[in-house]
């Protein structure tokens, strides 16, 4: 079934005592607005999350992928599968710019996010160090880690955009499904300690409506005088009245949630109560 209504979508994660996304021109150290003490993660690294899912755990082609080297290494494979790029999962739902017939050709993705930040002010810790033995030396170097960092990514489904790359509904259903089960199964040692905490996606009545950033709506209120401090989901409870208020004045479809169980939110009967009738809670 085609894509008929817009979506948009809040997901948010925390890490503790990990490396959310290193920069890799600066020591990998995480990324961080040292202005504001926020840190920051890309769109890139959390398609990567999710394009790693539907590869390793459900099996799919993905075109982003270790298997080829360039995009047009990855065409001729594909070809000689016969296979066409829409074919593969991450190009239904990213999007994908590949060589053909000579030249670039871009498939615009409907399924987009901005960057990743941090709802509490974080600090790093930098006093460990890496020491690994090789038959040619040992090499030593810095670990750096956010101590914790309550991470929020916006993002949306552009219906119009979903029939360039014939995404689906049932992609859609799937793609619910793998955003919040990717980040736990990515554990590489630098990525362990990070857990889903909450995912709305907020179905719209049609391809017109569009929302605005939905974190603008989201404060945190501490339950410790000094906010650096916070190291877990008990230190803090997420304030959601702004967001209530600013998606009634909206004409909503559906909204399918995930909540984590011991994730505190403030007024979540609220949301539940004034929405109830279009909240599809996932089975996950």
């Amino acid at each position: 079934m085609k894509v008929e209504r817009n979506s948009e979508i809040l997901f948010i994660y925390d890490a503790k005592m990990t490396n959310p996304n290193g920069d890799m021109d600066n020591e990998n150290k995480p990324r961080m607005d040292y202005d504001t003490d926020t840190n920051l993660v890309s769109d890139v690294r959390l398609k990567r999350y999710i394009r790693d899912y539907y590869e390793t755990v459900k099996g799919q082609e993905i075109f982003v992928t270790d298997k080829a080297a360039k995009a047009e290494e990855r065409g001729k494979q594909l070809k000689a599968k016969n296979m066409e790029y829409t074919d593969l999962i991450d190009v239904r739902l990213f999007g994908a710019v590949f060589a053909s017939s000579g030249a670039n050709t871009h498939l615009a993705g409907p399924v987009q996010f901005n960057w990743g930040y941090s709802l509490n002010p974080v600090e790093i810790s930098e006093t460990s160090t890496i020491t690994s033995s090789f038959s040619s030396g040992e090499g030593v170097g810095k670990d750096f880690r956010v101590k914790y960092s309550l991470i929020a990514f916006n993002g949306s489904i552009n219906a119009y955009t979903s029939d360039g790359t014939n995404l689906t509904q049932a992609d859609i259903a799937g793609f619910d499904d793998a955003i919040v089960k990717a980040i736990p199964l990515a554990r590489t040692r630098s990525k362990i300690g990070q857990t889903p905490r909450l995912y709305l996606r907020v179905e719209l009545s049609d391809k017109e409506k569009v929302l605005k950033d939905l974190r603008e709506y989201l404060s945190l209120e501490y339950k410790l005088e000094n906010k650096f401090n916070v190291r877990s989901t008990e230190d803090y409870q997420l304030a959601i009245g702004a967001l209530t208020e600013y998606l009634k004045e909206h004409e909503i479809r559906k909204i399918i949630v995930w909540k984590d169980d011991t994730f505190q939110i403030k007024d979540w009967d609220v949301f539940q109560k004034e929405f109830a009738g279009k909240i599809t809670e996932l089975a996950i």
